[in-house]
């Protein structure tokens, strides 16, 4: 006697699961563009890697014999797989079956997922489609009563923000739930054009609060990937989005409990860019190529940028630097000047942030003119933003270094390093700090001396050229004040010394830090 008859009927309803919600609800999510959760899963994952959990779970219907007449798969997949050979925890909404809502879901396969991914300290990518497990009203009929909303499981996913990488990409049009679970992730992405993400759907605001709006207009890429800064990339198409997966994991450690993987640098280290010497110009008002800075100084073709659409005066990204992985910021001069004004101040906070937590030295390209000024950052909360992400410095514990690129000033200036500790830092020959800068505050101190002056112009002149010879950084550098100048092709052999010493003193240091990271 065997177990034939038994494996011969988990062959059938494994097939059936695999069939999702069935060829005409997978014609119409092609036809949408979209791709279904299993060719996501496959698309993703290394070959033959992903092995699946709660395969037969879903909703089934029995003849008076007790046959299967019926089955519909749940519609949340998950399990293991590898990522270009580490090993991760994949869980997607599977939209051909009732759009991903909660009332197409069986258990608690979510919840699982989220736990499997916590307690074995694995990455966890959600590929986010619907209402990502939420509500629908149909429930009401099926419970025949309401219920006091909850979040049964969060708790694990706060936890997860302070253990282990989370993605969470949005693959398709995601609502309550579904939004928070891709705002609750350490990298976040969407589609352009398949995907939407929002509290409430188009009908749901319509409504709730009159507004009659599309998909697109209500919680389109555009509206995330730039005004909004809930998602910090926008891939082309999902293919591109896997790669995004791919490119942000390698950065990363499986969890907080190791340092990020570190690989050839298959570059020198010594590597001295000659273009340094002059990338950033006398004249102070002129903007520079900051970007093009990193990749002179990062290994070649390492540099990943985060959140380029949104909050243009703060770059934020991971590179290497001799095969190590770091969290690289920069001042972009051509935006704003490099200032910083609410939404960079919070995209600063959430990357400094996600370094510290996953032991990430940070390297600190600094053109800082100070906080952005006027009545919209008045109105905007620039000061308590930009204090914000002060604070996140002076928190953070992990190695940093500051390369002082050119302007240094104000409080905001002080965000580019944390001066209780070791606040090591180089400077290039066009440093310029202070509390003002001379061509700004020259007015604010001296305005009786200049007003009561014959020649109001000639004596505003006269004072700022008597400061100017004040300026040099050769001055600070005499106080100690700044203790090192350096030649700028000095900057790469620099850093990859530096990243060293950093990946030494960090990895002493494992574990999670006093605070959650907060999405």
């Amino acid at each position: 006697m065997s177990w034939k008859a038994e494996l011969e009927e988990i062959e059938r309803r494994e097939a059936l699961a695999r069939a999702m919600g069935g060829a005409e609800a997978v014609v119409r999510q092609h036809d949408g563009g979209k791709l279904t959760v299993r060719e996501r899963i496959a698309g993703l994952a290394d070959p033959g890697s992903f092995h699946e959990t709660g395969l037969l779970a879903g909703r089934a219907r029995y003849g008076e014999a007790g046959e299967l007449e019926e089955f519909r798969p749940s519609n949340f997949v998950f399990g293991t797989a590898r990522i270009d050979g580490r090993k991760v925890v994949i869980g997607g909404d599977d939209f051909t079956v009732r759009g991903g809502a909660h009332d197409g879901a069986v258990g608690n396969k979510m919840g699982y997922s989220e736990r499997m991914a916590l307690e074995l300290q694995l990455p966890l990518v959600r590929l986010i489609d619907g209402t990502g497990g939420g509500g629908s009203v149909k429930t009401l009929e099926k419970l025949r009563a309401t219920y006091v909303p909850a979040i049964p499981g969060l708790e694990t996913s706060v936890e997860l923000m302070a253990t282990c990488p989370v993605i969470g990409a949005a693959m398709g049009s995601v609502a309550g739930l579904g939004a928070m679970r891709v705002a609750a992730s350490h990298f976040r992405l969407m589609v352009a054009g398949s995907s939407q993400v929002f509290v409430a759907g188009p009908p749901v605001v319509e409504r709730g609060v009159g507004e009659k709006v599309s998909k697109e207009d209500l919680g389109g890429s555009h509206i995330h990937g730039e005004l909004s800064g809930l998602v910090d990339n926008v891939a082309a198409d999902e293919q591109e989005a896997f790669e995004m997966i791919n490119a942000f994991l390698s950065y990363l450690p499986a969890n907080v409990y190791e340092m990020p993987p570190c690989y050839e640098p298959g570059d020198e280290p010594a590597r001295r860019e000659e273009e340094l010497l002059s990338i950033v110009p006398r004249n102070r008002r002129q903007a520079f190529d900051v970007r093009r800075i990193i990749e002179l100084v990062a290994d070649h073709g390492s540099f990943f940028e985060l959140g380029r659409l949104q909050a243009p005066p703060l770059v934020t990204g991971l590179a290497r630097l001799d095969g190590r992985p770091v969290g690289v910021m920069a001042n972009d001069p051509a935006q704003a000047g490099g200032g910083l004004d609410g939404p960079a101040s919070d995209k600063m906070a959430r990357f400094v942030d996600l370094c510290d937590t996953f032991h990430l030295p940070v390297a600190y390209f600094v053109d800082l003119p100070g906080f952005l000024i006027g009545r919209k950052a008045e109105r905007t909360g620039t000061i308590l933003r930009g204090t914000r992400a002060l604070f996140a410095v002076y928190q953070a514990q992990v190695p940093w270094c500051s390369v002082l690129l050119r302007r240094v000033y104000g409080v905001a200036g002080a965000a580019h390093g944390n001066a209780d500790r070791l606040n090591l830092r180089y400077a290039w020959p066009s440093g310029d700090w202070g509390s003002l800068p001379i061509e700004g505050g020259v007015m604010a101190a001296y305005r009786r001396e200049i007003e009561a002056a014959a020649d109001p112009e000639a004596k505003r002149v006269e004072i700022e050229e008597r400061l100017e010879k004040v300026r040099s950084p050769l001055r600070t550098a005499e106080a100690f004040g700044i203790e090192e100048i350096i030649d700028p092709r000095d900057t790469r052999p620099l850093l990859c010394e530096w990243v060293e010493d950093a990946y030494r003193v960090e990895a002493t240091r494992l574990g999670p830090r006093h605070r959650s990271m907060r999405p």
